[in-house]
Formats: C-alpha cells, sequence, structure tokens
C-alpha cells in the first residue's frame, strides 16, 4: 500500500516451534542471520539466569552471531508467568521493530507462544482461601495429588499440560475448582489483534528419530556439566523456576533416593514425554507450515515466498 508516496512496511513475526531437541536454536540463528532478524525467546526456562545447560540455552557463540533477547535475564526468584509474558514481549518487540522489520521468536512452550501471538484469555482470579488450600496440598501431598485431579477434572487439559510444572497445574485446578467449568474450555477466546504478520513454522521428526535426538542431548548435557549446575541450584529447588525436567530428577539424586544412572534415564524418558505434549499443543494450531526434518535452505526458501 502506498500512503503519501511512501511505502508502509508490514512488520514480520517468524515463529519456530517445534518439540524439544527438534533442533529449533539452531534453526532459528540461520533464519535470523539470513533475515538480519534478532531473536526473542518463547521458552519459559530459558528466561532464567544459572540454567543455561538444564535450559539448553543458546551457546555464546549463537548469542554472538545474532542478538537476543528475553534469555538469561531473570533471577530464579522471579515471579513471570504468561500474562507477564505477554506483557513484556509485546514491549520488547515494538522496541525491535523500530529498528528491524522482521523478527524471530523462538522456543517449545505453547502457552508463551499462544500469549505473544494471541494473547491470554481473560480467567477470573481464585479466591484466596482455595489459593491456600491448594498450596497446602501441594506442600503436603505433592504434585502427583493435584494432577490427578486435574485428571478428573479436565482430562483435555491433563493432556497438554507440563504435568511437572506446579504453578499451571495448580492453576488449572485453580480455575476448575473455582468456576465449575473445565480450564480448557475457558481458554478459546478470540485472538486479539496484533499489529505486525505472524508466520509460524514447525519442525516435525518422525518419532523414534526425535526420542534418539532427545536421549543424545541429555548425554551431552551431563557432558557439558548439567550435574554441576543442578548442584549450585539445589538451595533454590523449591522455586517454580527450577520444578522442571533435568533439574527435578538431579535433586532426587542429591537426595540419595535414585542413583545418577537412574536420574539420566528419568530426565531422558521425562523429556520424551514432555516432547510428546508438546506436538500434541502444536499440532492444534493449523497456522503453521510443518517441516520434517528441515534444512535452513528449506525454511528461508518458504518464508521468502
Amino acid at each position: 500500500m502506498i500512503f503519501n508516496n511512501c511505502i508502509k512496511v508490514t512488520k514480520r513475526l517468524i515463529v519456530i516451534v517445534g518439540a524439544t531437541g527438534s533442533g529449533k536454536t539452531d534453526l532459528s540463528i540461520a533464519v535470523a542471520e539470513h533475515f538480519g532478524a534478532p531473536i526473542i525467546s518463547t521458552d519459559s526456562r530459558q528466561f532464567y539466569r544459572g540454567m543455561a545447560i538444564g535450559t539448553a540455552q543458546p551457546s555464546h557463540e549463537q548469542m554472538e552471531r545474532v542478538e537476543h533477547h528475553l534469555v538469561d535475564c531473570l533471577d530464579v526468584s522471579e515471579e513471570f508467568n504468561c500474562g507477564a509474558y505477554e506483557r513484556v514481549a509485546l514491549e520488547r518487540l515494538a522496541e525491535l521493530f523500530e529498528k528491524h522489520d522482521t523478527v524471530v521468536a523462538v522456543g517449545g512452550s505453547g502457552l508463551y507462544i499462544k500469549a505473544l501471538c494471541e494473547g491470554m484469555d481473560d480467567l477470573p482470579d481464585a479466591e484466596p482461601a482455595l489459593r491456600e488450600e491448594l498450596l497446602r496440598r501441594l506442600e503436603t501431598e505433592g504434585l502427583e495429588s493435584l494432577v490427578e485431579q486435574l485428571r478428573e477434572l479436565d482430562e483435555v487439559y491433563y493432556n497438554e499440560v507440563d504435568r511437572c510444572n506446579p504453578q499451571r497445574v495448580l492453576r488449572a485446578v485453580e480455575v476448575c475448582l473455582t468456576t465449575g467449568q473445565p480450564y480448557s474450555s475457558l481458554r478459546k477466546g478470540g485472538a486479539k489483534k496484533r499489529d505486525f504478520e505472524i508466520v509460524k513454522v514447525g519442525i516435525d521428526y518422525p518419532r523414534e528419530e526425535l526420542y534418539d535426538r532427545i536421549n543424545r542431548r541429555v548425554d551431552m548435557m551431563m557432558t557439558e556439566g548439567l550435574e554441576a549446575e543442578a548442584r549450585a541450584m539445589l538451595p533454590h529447588r523449591h522455586l517454580n523456576a527450577l520444578q522442571t525436567v533435568g533439574f527435578s530428577e538431579m535433586f532426587d539424586y542429591f537426595d540419595g533416593t535414585i542413583t545418577r544412572e537412574e536420574a539420566v534415564e528419568l530426565i531422558k524418558r521425562n523429556s520424551r514425554r514432555y516432547a510428546k505434549r508438546q506436538m500434541t499443543w502444536f499440532r492444534r494450531d493449523r497456522d503453521i507450515a510443518w517441516f520434517t526434518k528441515p534444512s535452513p535452505e528449506d525454511v528461508i526458501e518458504y518464508l521468502e515466498k
């Protein structure tokens, strides 16, 4: 479109999604370098400092090649939910679009991608007494008790949520009990209008190949020092940021309830399970253009069109 002899340039957000271990980071670097674009993270754990290995943050070399945002920027004690992320990420995007026509968003946290692209649904606040009761149960009965209740209240969301994340599980149970309705049924509001174009691409590996990639990545994490990183985080194990695959299993190993070898196998198993839930979430999004084991050239050719 032409206004006053000036061409209005449409700003574009390229969103790269896929399961853990599928190669999103490498692809995002290639795409960002091609378009001269910065990268903004949509990974709910890569925000935190001190967890670079366990959350597979981009390497120092990768972050030197491409400008990254919302990576390694928060203390583990800081609460940062989807609503806060939506606000901060949109503010950062507005700043980046002043200098760039294209920005690349990458990560595997479906709810944070939804917050960035569509906005969050307006959900009711819980009654303080109910929140206190659920927190008490979480502490005394453990997360599994709330997970089982979520399965009974909302099996749809139970099959999608990261069931190792106490904050998300507790919030879903909270909404179900407050409204008397499944949490999933209240998350279907219309998308908020964004003033930039959104193009989504997804990486899709055959299951066995993806699982092999995950297993090999866990082995690499152990070689790179995941155990030492987890030990450094042990004093903070009660924080929400540390309720995640990789750290939870290592904490159990430090407690002596499982061996080191068992911890590694559990990290692999739980990572594979998480990958399955991620793909269940992403496959519902009809706006994603899927690529099976893509080369950067394949994706860039698609984006150029």
